[in-house]
């Protein structure tokens, strides 16, 4: 059996720069069974017995079980999801378990269920690369997207490999056993027990996204308590909500107020977006125009061309945000032709700060805009002061009445799913830490944390962080390695991202509010954000991963 040896060298770029062969680390203790083929049946998922004197347990409890894989992969959302592909793709031999805490697959897609939930961005590059999107519209409900996920998932056999209902509660990586081992909540979905379970392996990645799935942001609204209505939040949508012929008051101005506003205005007697301060919205045709050369090419190359397309569009929205006054004359123009005359421009729909410093929205077909002019809806701009029983009063004095009052104010942000996360015993503190290629933590062995874009779709970074992970194990597999950690040397000139810019380079409040508690960009390579997909899947593919890593390369056998 191979023994690992830590490794002194910190970003060297020429490999693994000296070995300390006398520093001795018993690994994880090996199973044949590790490399039956991917989608074998859970009931042979491999696991041993730990004694009650290496665990600190009373001797009389029984031993602890431990279910051995050489990944594990945490969610089982669009990030997840396309990582299991990608690494049973890499390394068919090896085993691999998707832990997923809900009671199905989907993460976002399943968690959200407001009114008009649906994509922001074209799902032909939100979709994934291995089974592009092959519907003829670019922005999904939430409810296809969902399904296609499924489908995707099933059709490779991802599927067999998630285990739901299976929520991870603390995770411990352990220097001497070269592992991730995790303890694991699972409900049963009959009785509602829960149990414990362990799992562990070499390597692990985080699907959960950036936000929790149990707690909504705790915004301050002025006066909220005086309101008599129902308050609620959209990431927690009551099935029986009735909102008929009810007036509305939507408060936030983000992608979820320019979904939901259309969606509600259908059957309710008016809705009202109360916003602070304006957001960029553009108008998107939701459907893509036939090409008299789809009839002569097969239908899966007219797939990869229409991804390819989205894809240049991308690219060149990118230049364009190079020159923001130009985006900002176009945004401009735009949303003056689509207001009704009742709606003034200024200050209704006027940022003031640069588009992309905070997420742009996108109104498939301007069914927002729409809404606006139809009467349904309507916009109040300004401070909340306070709120009466039935209404809404902001400091310019303006009052809206409301039945029903949406909190659409943003999201609390966390990494690792409400987990706890300890390095050899001692609790991770994610404030302190430094983000290696937007994908690893400083001083953090083995995990790959799945992040998006806000100039793109979210897909794109996660598929880029996968590329980048498979690399790095096959990398680890050549080189007899068994570990690595990013780590800050006093050369590496890395400093901590300036001003106000927070998650991806945004600067929302609800990001602004989180900065305590994530951890940070640096100026310097490799500790700055990401930002271009192009860039971002080449480097995955060919760039050197070695700068800014410490390894531990296993020697002898």
């Amino acid at each position: 059996m191979s023994t690992p040896a830590i490794s002194s060298a910190h970003g060297a770029h020429t490999g693994v720069a000296s070995i300390e062969t006398g520093a001795k680390i018993t690994p994880v203790r090996n199973d044949s069974r590790r490399d039956s083929a991917v989608g074998e049946a859970r009931s042979s998922f491999p696991q041993e017995k730990i004694s009650n004197s290496e665990t600190g347990v009373p001797a009389n409890a029984p031993p602890i079980e431990i279910h051995d894989f050489d990944m594990l992969i945490i969610g089982a959302g669009i990030s997840g999801i396309n990582m299991a592909y990608r690494y049973q793709e890499s390394f068919p031999k090896r085993r691999y378990v998707v832990l997923e805490q809900r009671e199905n697959m989907g993460g976002t897609w399943d968690l959200m269920r407001y009114p008009g939930i649906r994509s922001d961005s074209d799902l032909y590059t939100f979709g994934f690369a291995w089974r592009p999107w092959p519907e003829k519209i670019p922005i999904a409900e939430g409810g296809a997207i969902l399904k296609y996920m499924k489908e995707s998932a099933a059709q490779y056999g991802i599927d067999k490999n998630i285990l739901f209902q299976h929520k991870v509660k603390e995770s411990n990586w352990s220097s001497r056993e070269q592992a991730w081992t995790v303890k694991v909540d699972v409900t049963d979905g009959q009785s509602g027990k829960t149990s414990v379970k362990h799992f562990r392996g070499k390597f692990m990645v985080l699907g959960t996204g950036y936000y929790s799935y149990d707690k909504p942001l705790e915004a301050k609204i002025n006066g909220i308590e005086n309101f008599k209505g129902q308050v609620v939040h959209p990431q927690f949508w009551p099935k029986d909500l009735d909102y008929a012929n009810k007036e509305i008051a939507v408060i936030g101005s983000g992608a979820t107020t320019i979904t939901l506003l259309p969606a509600l205005a259908k059957v309710a007697k008016k809705v009202t977006m109360v916003q602070r301060s304006p957001s960029y919205i553009v108008s998107m045709a939701n459907r893509t125009t036939p090409k008299w050369w789809e009839m002569f090419v097969p239908r899966y190359i007219q797939q990869r061309l229409t991804r390819i397309m989205y894809l240049l569009m991308g690219f060149f929205l990118r230049r364009m945000m190079k020159n923001p006054e130009k985006m900002k004359k176009w945004m401009t123009r735009d949303t003056k032709k689509l207001l009704p005359p009742s709606i003034p421009f200024n200050p209704h729909f006027e940022p003031k700060y640069d588009p992309w410093t905070q997420r742009v929205c996108v109104s498939p077909d301007g069914d927002f805009f729409e809404a606006l002019r139809e009467g349904k809806a309507g916009v109040a701009t300004g401070v909340i002061k306070t709120m009466t029983e039935k209404s809404i009063i902001l400091e310019s004095g303006e009052t809206i009445e409301a039945d029903i009052i949406i909190t659409a104010t943003g999201l609390h942000l966390q990494y690792g799913g409400n987990s706890t996360f300890k390095i050899d015993s001692e609790p991770l503190d994610w404030s302190t830490k430094f983000f290696w290629r937007g994908s690893m933590i400083q001083d953090v062995p083995n995990l790959m944390l799945v992040q998006g874009y806000t100039t793109a779709s979210w897909t794109l970074g996660a598929d880029a962080t996968a590329h980048m992970t498979c690399r790095m194990l096959k990398h680890f597999q050549k080189n007899k390695l068994s570990s690595a950690t990013p780590r800050v040397s006093s050369s590496s000139g890395v400093v901590e991202q300036s001003g106000e810019t927070g998650l991806m380079g945004l600067t929302s409040t609800y990001i602004r509010m989180a900065k305590g508690r994530l951890p940070k960009h640096g100026l310097a390579d490799p500790w700055r954000a990401r930002g271009d997909y192009l860039w971002d899947l080449w480097f995955a593919k060919f760039g050197d991963l070695r700068k800014g890593l410490s390894f531990v390369e296993c020697v002898g056998e």
